[in-house]
């Protein structure tokens, strides 16, 4: 017989990086990333504060909740942008009187800047090719 905890649940998205992430009440502040702790899935200091950014925020929730996320595509830092706005969504559902604390620091704004596309005649999306007068 299996037990089903109850978690909520947010997806953050930024550039191809996509977290699926699960918040479940009663923790201890573990965050886990693809089976691993964030430690080892995000070893930069940087993307680790970043991925945790909504926890330092907001202090009253940063104990209260577990974190178990699965990430897929992109690069790394990709999946720290991404890790914050999933918790980010998660946590709206989990207790929606944050909503204008997480709005003002910027957490529920997807970050739509992804790479431009390749323009046929050129070699990448803006660089031509190389110009010869003879």
């Amino acid at each position: 017989m299996t037990t089903t905890q109850t978690y909520y649940y947010g997806t953050g998205k930024r550039k191809s990086a996509i977290a699926r992430v699960r918040l479940y009440p009663g923790g201890t502040g573990a965050v886990v990333v693809n089976g691993k702790p964030v430690e080892e899935a995000l070893p930069w200091l940087d993307w680790q504060k970043r991925a945790n950014a909504v926890f330092e925020n907001i202090p009253e929730s940063a104990n209260r909740f577990n974190v178990v996320a699965k990430i897929q595509g992109g690069g790394i830092s990709a999946w720290a942008d991404a890790l914050r706005h999933g918790i980010a969504r998660a946590l709206l559902l989990a207790d929606p009187a944050l909503k204008p604390q997480l709005r003002k620091n910027g957490f529920l704004t997807r970050d739509s800047r992804i790479k431009e596309s390749k323009k046929y005649g050129l070699k990448k999306a803006r660089r031509a090719p190389q110009y010869t007068k003879r």
